[in-house]
């Protein structure tokens, strides 16, 4: 497992109390990966959770170590890291539309065939990109808990005390939504799907993240719920629920300012199409 740059101890400053955000980003850091290295982490990562942690893809189908799908190829993907050693915490994907096939481009579409998936307001397919692959490692919370990732790994690593676990348990997962965010403006993306368990839904909630439903409850690797939500709708609502997640998943707000921007280019094209057309 590939050991990112580490931070030391004396960038950790805790001589007055910091933001959710400055705390956060100062124990983890969440990277792009885009580079061959970086997605084999995160492969690697995914396998462990997957293959070994729990019984959701078959190991004898991933024999190198690596859980890859058909959907990774047009993917791109996020990786949580913990800053004092560098060791890799959570990933995620961003599943991207095929420009050639934009209504077979998601796991959604392939166990889903609400009417609302052909709705092009409601789900606007070439703007949507589907969300997979969501996990921090139960392996990490273990060794962390016990102290294990926090010491010995790393010359002059920061350890944490009890109550700051306490305050950053709840919010392990806000780096991999802040790359999702970003992964998004970076690819043009304006609405998240999804084929979510329950509970990752009720953890979003609880951070001011409101999913909307597409139909029942479907059996896919378990029972899940399709969903899905527009980034101009769920960042505006996080903001009046939970201003301190709404500071993490957008970097201060530098990522809200950004959709603006992709909302508002998206608007401009949309006027010249519609102007092209009647002239």
């Amino acid at each position: 497992m590939t050991m990112l740059k580490p931070i030391s101890r004396h960038q950790f400053d805790r001589s007055v109390e910091s933001t959710l955000a400055d705390f956060y980003w100062s124990w983890f850091d969440a990277h792009i990966a885009d580079t061959d290295e970086l997605r084999d982490t995160a492969f690697r990562l995914r396998y462990r959770v997957y293959c070994i942690e729990n019984p959701f893809e078959d190991p004898s189908a991933n024999p190198d170590g690596r859980e890859i799908d058909d959907l990774d190829k047009h993917s791109v993907h996020g990786l949580l890291v913990y800053r004092p050693n560098g060791s890799p915490a959570g990933t995620v994907r961003l599943v991207l539309p095929l420009p050639h096939d934009p209504y077979n481009s998601f796991a959604l579409q392939r166990v889903c065939n609400d009417p609302l998936l052909r709705d092009p307001i409601r789900f606007p397919v070439r703007k949507m990109a589907e969300v997979s692959r969501f996990c921090i490692s139960k392996e990490f919370r273990r060794r962390w808990g016990d102290n294990s990732y926090m010491a010995g790994d790393v010359a002059d690593s920061a350890e944490m005390s009890v109550d700051e676990e306490r305050r950053i348990l709840p919010h392990l997962s806000l780096g991999l939504i802040e790359s999702l965010v970003r992964m998004s403006i970076d690819n043009g993306i304006t609405h998240w799907c999804a084929v979510m368990e329950p509970t990752l839904l009720r953890l979003l909630t609880r951070l001011g993240i409101h999913f909307d439903s597409i139909g029942p409850l479907i059996e896919y690797h378990g029972r899940r719920q399709p969903c899905y939500i527009p980034l101009s709708v769920m960042l505006p609502r996080v903001q009046r629920e939970r201003p301190d997640v709404w500071d993490v998943i957008t970097r201060g707000g530098k990522h809200w300012i950004d959709l603006g921007r992709l909302t508002a280019e998206k608007s401009e094209h949309q006027m010249a199409l519609c102007a092209a057309r009647t002239a």
